[in-house]
């Protein structure tokens, strides 16, 4: 089932999507022959278990572009970010409550395009992502050297870190786009909550990021300019 770009908070929805995925752990185990050890030698040194550090490290800081997971076993908590995500919106992700597929039990969803966020919160039981780049962890309370313009189409951007706070000027939508659209919100929850503001605005577009906000959101827009 293909999913649109939600152009609107009031255009976002719950979607339903046909992907899955299994995921497999397997555990080394060492064994030693002791019956060789004889009386008065020293007993015979284990080989050191296989450790599995380098797995679950990665398990716990990216999480795969398709496929549906278990939070708390394949992934973990927190803030992940998704980048390269082209403009079609092939890219979906979804929080659930459990793993029933039935739209009741989504969370917040959303149809990606270039640069997007997602924290999955401890009390998500699934999340499910289709078509996308990996997700990648990153700190919430990261710094970084914010720009003080941005692409149209980047996506969703995190203040202070992909772009700075401050007033900006688009010239409007893109030839041939479906509608600019922009968005402040406070965090990266996905839900129709966390909106600060949105536009779809007809000709120029002008919007101020304040310090306080978590993300801005920019799709099928001409690039942004601190005015």
């Amino acid at each position: 089932m293909s999913h649109t770009p939600r152009t609107s908070w009031i255009a976002r929805h719950k979607a339903l999507t046909g992907c899955g995925a299994v995921l497999a752990l397997v555990t080394l185990t060492a064994c030693t022959d002791t019956d060789t050890a004889k009386s008065g030698d020293a007993a015979p040194s284990k080989p050191a278990a296989a450790s599995s550090a380098p797995a679950d490290q990665a398990k716990k800081t990216t999480i795969r572009g398709s496929g549906t997971f278990k939070v708390g076993s394949d992934v973990q908590p927190g803030t992940y970010r998704s980048t390269g995500n082209g403009e079609s919106a092939n890219c979906y992700w979804e929080r659930a409550k459990d793993a029933s597929g039935e739209t009741g039990s989504i969370i917040d969803n959303e149809n990606a395009v270039g640069s997007s966020y997602v924290t999955i919160e401890a009390t998500d039981k699934i999340f499910k992502s289709q078509d996308c780049k990996d997700w990648t962890a990153v700190d919430p309370k990261a710094t970084g050297t914010p720009k003080a313009e941005a692409p149209g189409k980047a996506g969703t951007l995190k203040v202070g870190v992909d772009i700075a706070p401050g007033t900006y000027k688009s010239a409007g939508s893109t030839e041939g786009g479906t509608g600019c659209y922009w968005e402040r919100t406070k965090d990266a929850s996905g839900s129709t909550d966390s909106i600060i503001a949105n536009e779809n605005p007809t000709g120029q577009a002008v919007v101020t990021i304040a310090p306080g906000d978590g993300y801005f959101k920019t799709q099928d827009c001409q690039d942004w300019k601190k005015a």
